[in-house]
Parts: C-alpha cells; sequence; structure tokens
C-alpha cells in the first residue's frame, strides 16, 4: 500500500489502467491461442555448437577466397585444411616452448620466455571437428572430405603429443577398465 500512496500516478488511474492492461494481456493471449493451432511454433535459436560450426565455416571459406589462387571448395584438399590451420596459429593463445628452451618440458614455467604462442591442439581439433560436419552438411561426400583427410589427423597427433612434451603434460590413451572377473 504504500508503495501506490507513493507512486505518482493517482489510485484511481492506476486501478484503471492495470485493469486495461489485463484486459489487453488477456486478448493478446487468447489471439496466441487460437494462432498457435494454425501457425508452427517459433524456430528455436541455434546452439551454441551450431553458430561456432557456422563461423568457423564461414572463416574457412574466406581463407578460400583470400587463398591465391582463389580456391573452390571442391578442389580443396587434406593439404590446404593443414594450411589454413598453420595459418591460425598466429591467433593461438597457447605458449609452446621450443626444444632449447630452459623450460621444455615443465609444466608451469617461473618466469617468461620468447617461444611462440600457437592454437592449442584442443581447440585445432574441435575446429576440425566442426569444419567436418559442416563439409558434410553443405553437400561434401564423406570420402572426399579434406577435414577427415589422412595427413590432417597426422598433423593433428604431432600437435597434440608435441604439445604434450613441451608441456610437460602426458595425453596417454586411456584404456577400458576390464570388470573384474570371479
Amino acid at each position: 500500500m504504500d508503495y501506490i500512496a507513493n507512486a505518482s500516478i493517482p489510485i484511481a488511474n492506476y486501478t484503471s489502467s492495470t485493469t486495461a492492461a489485463a484486459a489487453s494481456v488477456s486478448v493478446v493471449a487468447a489471439a496466441t491461442t487460437s494462432s498457435s493451432s494454425t501457425n508452427p511454433p517459433p524456430p528455436s535459436l541455434p546452439s551454441r555448437y551450431e553458430n561456432q560450426k557456422r563461423r568457423d565455416w564461414n572463416t574457412f571459406g574466406q581463407y578460400l577466397r583470400n587463398h591465391r589462387p582463389p580456391l573452390s571448395l571442391s578442389l580443396c584438399s587434406g593439404a590446404h585444411v593443414l594450411e589454413f590451420l598453420r595459418y591460425l596459429d598466429q591467433f593461438g593463445k597457447t605458449k609452446v616452448h621450443n626444444q632449447a628452451c630452459p623450460y621444455f618440458g615443465i609444466p608451469n614455467p617461473p618466469s617468461p620466455c620468447p617461444c611462440p604462442i600457437r592454437q592449442a591442439w584442443g581447440s585445432l581439433d574441435a575446429l576440425v571437428g566442426r569444419l567436418r560436419a559442416a563439409y558434410e552438411e553443405h553437400g561434401g561426400r564423406p570420402e572426399t572430405n579434406p577435414f577427415g583427410a589422412r595427413a590432417v589427423r597426422l598433423y593433428l597427433r604431432e600437435v597434440r603429443d608435441y604439445q604434450a612434451k613441451a608441456r610437460g603434460v602426458s595425453y596417454d590413451k586411456k584404456r577400458k577398465k576390464r570388470p573384474n572377473q570371479k
């Protein structure tokens, strides 16, 4: 009651405006329930994964257009994908120590060093997975998918192994536990 008494709207106008607003809401609700049976529900927003996949696909398409000479998707090969992944290294945020660096193999170095900053293996792996899916969604055949090329898989494995050694972290393959047999 104190809120209404302190409001700048007179009480009589406040109640009539709320009644009118409630009436308009009920009219809108009735209109939406009757029209919802004829109209399909609005499409849901794309997921975070779908948005990222679309952005990655557009970035790769831009890379192909800016390539000298420009490349069409049908002429793209695993070598071009590797070129793209190496190009992305300049935008990375992961410090990868060289073998000559005194901090090579040390997980948390005590001071900065001049080693290059690269894309993390996990980021590259996820990017390739999204681009592989996007290629097939855009009409590409799985057997001609350049993102699934053997050279790309080997490159990702080399990046993973080198970054693991440089940081002193091992990426041993997890083995399934066998159930105890009695």
